[in-house]
Parts: structure tokens; C-alpha cells; sequence
């Protein structure tokens, strides 16, 4: 054989034709299968016995019959290019159909567990066929490293190379129950914070806004004797009257209708903070992540306004 460095696989498409040739018994037929001309097909076959320096094929006038080596070599060839249709077509049948796996990384708390998580519950349920599996791990994904194909996210985007899709606003506000404040007093500025037990998770250092102009903020260092960072820990310490908690407005709503927490402030709030579908920049994606693209984009959003 040929010392020839260059790899077989550049040529892809000649071993193709030959194994066309091979099969069909005729150049014509396999021109025509391959939707090529027979010169060409004849080129790609000599290209290829050269580059093996061997000849594969005894072409006549009025015939053409494989070599002992051209017999071994479609054999083996045939074989090869089946597996390689199948697993094209595999790759096809994976991006068309609505099958297969999605992985979803998203915040956790009842953004995830219920918002969140309740999509895509109606989402299997309608395709019975995907498999999703719904993470809630609490560190930053590296999204572009990680194998999440969908990363659900609150704050500022920084990654240039995904594409980011605004979902809504979360109303962030603060919460004590109203025997809490009775017994430790009622709030008029953000500074007051220093002198209460303030429920924390990961950030001790909170930031409000004048309600009537934003140009006035105030940043408060906070302190307390219980610092978690699941939401509906903080809320129920809140509720049990153990100090004042700062959460998404989707956990304390309805304690607050039915009288069991407070918003402590009206004048001061907390600027809102957007929620973000993530996903890799991929005009190839699959049917099924599109799929489920679609269903958040359309049911996530009305949930948060």
C-alpha cells in the first residue's frame, strides 16, 4: 500500500462512489444513483486506487469486475457505510423527532420546584417521549463546559456566546410577620435594618431604591442568627417571627393576603431582577429542545407578571 500520509477519511466521497460502482456493476448506475456524471465517478475511483496504490476495479470497454483486493476492500467498505447511513440517519431522527434527552439547570425554590418545575411537568406529560431531567444545583453552570442544554437564570447575562431569553421580572420585596414588628418595632428607612434580626441567604449586603426615584439608593449590611439559602426556610422563620426576610414575591404572597407576613416597607423597594432562559447559540438544535424553548417562553412569563 501506498505510504501516501494523507487520511482516507478526506475522501469519504470516493470510497463512496466505489462502493456505489461495486454495488450497481456499472458506472452509469452508480452516477446516477449518486446523482453524479460517470466521468466524475470515474475521477473519484482512480483518485482512490491511486491514494491505496491499489487497483480495485478491471474496467473494459464493455465491462468491469472487482480485484481480489477491490472484493476485500468493498466488503469491508459496505459494512462501513451502512453503519455510517444509520448513524446519519440516527442523528436526523434525533433532531427531528420529538424523543430523547433535555437537561435543565434552574434556580431552585419556588421558582424552580413550582413555576418552573409545573411547565415542565404539562411538558412531559404532552411528550411522553423526552426525558427530562431537572437539576436545582445552586452554583453558577458554565453552560458552554457543562452538559445543560437549558440553564434558567436570575440577573444580568455576561456570556456573549449564549443566547439569552428574557422571561419576566421577579418582584423581590421584604417580609416579617406582623408580631414580629410588633414586638420589635416598625421600619421607615432601610438603615433600621441594623437593628433587627434580618433571615438571610447568600447576600448580606441589601441594596433598596426610593420608590418615587430610583436615582436614591441605600446599600445595609445585614446581620441575623440564621443565614440559608433555601427560600422557603427564610420564609418560614419569617412566619414563626424570628426576623425579617428578603425573598421573591411569588413565596410570600399569600401569607401576606391572609395576614401572616408584612411588607415592611412601602416607600423603599427592591429593584426587580430578571429571569433568563439560557441556551447555547446552535442553529442546529434538536425538535424537542425547541419544543420545550417554545413552552417556557410562552408559560413561564405570564406566571411572573
Amino acid at each position: 500500500m501506498s505510504t501516501n500520509k494523507d487520511p482516507l477519511n478526506d475522501n469519504l466521497s470516493d470510497i463512496r462512489a466505489f462502493v456505489a460502482i461495486a454495488e450497481s456493476g456499472s458506472f452509469s448506475k452508480a452516477a446516477e444513483k449518486l446523482g453524479a456524471s460517470r466521468a466524475h465517478m470515474s475521477r473519484q475511483l482512480s483518485q482512490l486506487e491511486s491514494r491505496l496504490g491499489v487497483q480495485l476495479i478491471i474496467r473494459t470497454t464493455r465491462s468491469q469486475r472487482l480485484t481480489t483486493a477491490g472484493e476485500a476492500f468493498f466488503t469491508r467498505c459496505q459494512a462501513a457505510m451502512m453503519q455510517i447511513d444509520d448513524a446519519i440517519s440516527d442523528a436526523i431522527d434525533d433532531s427531528d423527532q420529538l424523543r430523547g434527552r433535555i437537561a435543565v439547570n434552574c434556580v431552585g425554590g419556588i421558582l424552580g420546584e413550582s413555576l418552573v418545575g409545573d411547565v415542565i411537568h404539562r411538558f412531559c406529560f404532552d411528550h411522553p417521549d423526552i426525558h427530562v431531567e431537572l437539576d436545582f444545583s445552586s452554583e453558577r453552570v458554565d453552560l458552554i463546559e457543562s452538559r445543560f442544554d437549558l440553564v434558567l437564570r436570575m440577573g444580568a447575562l455576561n456570556d456573549s456566546r449564549l443566547i439569552g431569553r428574557y422571561l419576566g421580572d421577579i418582584e423581590i420585596g421584604t417580609y416579617a410577620a406582623p408580631h414580629y414588628l410588633s414586638l420589635r418595632g416598625r421600619l421607615a428607612h432601610p438603615r433600621d435594618l441594623q437593628k433587627h434580626d434580618c433571615l438571610t441567604g447568600s447576600v448580606t449586603r441589601w441594596r433598596y431604591v426610593k420608590v418615587d426615584a430610583h436615582s436614591q439608593h441605600v446599600d445595609v449590611d445585614v446581620k441575623g442568627n440564621l443565614q440559608c439559602k433555601n427560600g422557603h426556610v427564610l420564609m418560614s422563620a419569617s412566619l414563626q417571627g424570628n426576623g425579617i426576610c428578603r425573598l421573591p414575591a411569588l413565596y410570600c404572597e399569600s401569607h401576606v393576603q391572609a395576614g401572616r407576613l408584612e411588607n415592611v416597607y412601602s416607600d423603599w423597594e427592591v429593584e426587580k431582577v430578571p429571569l433568563y432562559l439560557l441556551y447555547h447559540k446552535d442553529r442546529h438544535q434538536p425538535k424537542r429542545l425547541k419544543a420545550l424553548i417554545q413552552r417556557m417562553v410562552t408559560e413561564v412569563p405570564p406566571q411572573l407578571s
